[in-house]
This record gives structure tokens, sequence and C-alpha cells, in this order.
């Protein structure tokens, strides 16, 4: 792995990993997998990381949110990444995916991911803006880029992932 990035550690199964201190030249970056995409998301957001618990479908929502889950008394909405962004949908069992649970401006929300991979220290010197279109996604949703060795790594902005396309916001407390 090139000096801009680190591997922390491998993200763990159940729980979100504890956020570290890493000064200004650096993003600390949990990184996951949407087929054979690879995606990171600031790890300041991330509440915790779960295994796919029972799901409640719910009629009329938009074709991305999957259904509702109950995490400790509280309902979350869970949106399919793979829909979201109009990638193909996952070959893995529903089962076998992984919930990551944001917190994004009083909004908790939960995101299915194929994979989580690692907790990255990825200095910014190796990440540029987006291009208009990247693998289908608009660049609405992307921060910036970074380049790791043989692989480019799509960072996400959370607030626009968590607007629907009518401006009506997901997950309100």
């Amino acid at each position: 792995m090139s000096e801009d990035v680190k591997t922390v550690h491998k993200a763990p199964e159940t729980h979100g990993a504890s956020v570290h201190e890493i000064g200004d030249d650096y993003l600390q970056i949990i990184g996951f997998t949407l087929g054979d995409e690879e995606f990171g998301v600031d790890i300041f957001a991330i509440k915790e990381i779960i295994r796919m618990p029972v799901m409640t479908r719910v009629p009329n929502a938009p074709r991305f949110v999957v259904g509702v889950v109950n995490m400790r008394g509280k309902v979350i909405p869970i949106i399919d990444l793979c829909i979201r962004f109009n990638l193909p949908m996952s070959e893995k069992r529903i089962s076998d995916r992984k919930i990551i649970v944001i917190e994004h401006e009083n909004k908790t929300v939960g995101f299915l991911v194929d994979a989580v991979n690692q907790v990255l220290n990825i200095n910014k010197s190796a990440t540029e803006p987006p291009p208009a279109m990247v693998s289908g996604i608009e660049s609405d949703y992307i921060t910036a880029i970074a380049k790791m060795d043989d692989l480019l790594l799509i960072l996400l902005e959370i607030s626009k992932i968590l607007v629907l396309v009518n401006e009506v916001p997901l997950g309100a407390k």
C-alpha cells in the first residue's frame, strides 16, 4: 500500500471502530464494497456496523429504501446503496451483507453494503475532486476520489445520499 494510504485495522464485524485524531493532512475512512466497486465514508459519521437483522419492508417506500429495522428500540430505514447508485444488484445473499449505521445531522440511517473492509487513513494529497460521472454515480454523491495503488476509492458525501429525489429527508429523528 502506498505511503498516502495506511491501513489502520480490519473493520469490526458488529461494532463501530473508535475514532483516532490523525491530524489535518489525513482523512479517516471506513472502506466498503458494492459489487466490484470500492467506496468509503468518513468514520466520524459511523455509529456502528452490524450484521443484517430481521428487516420489515415498507409499502410505497422509494425502491432503494429496502425496509426498516428495530435497533435497540429505534426504527431506522435501510438504504441499499447498490439500488441508490444504480449499480448492478449484489450477488451476495442479503443475510451475508452488512449495514453501516450512520448518524448525520440528527438522522440515523443504515447503508446496506456487500462487505466492510477496513479503516483507512488517507492522505488528502492522494485525493482529487470527482469527475462529472464515476461508475454511474452522479458526482453530487461523491466528496473525492482517493488513489490507492492500483484502485480508486470513491469517497461518498453522506448528506447527499440521505436526500430523496424530491428532497424529502430520510431518517429524521
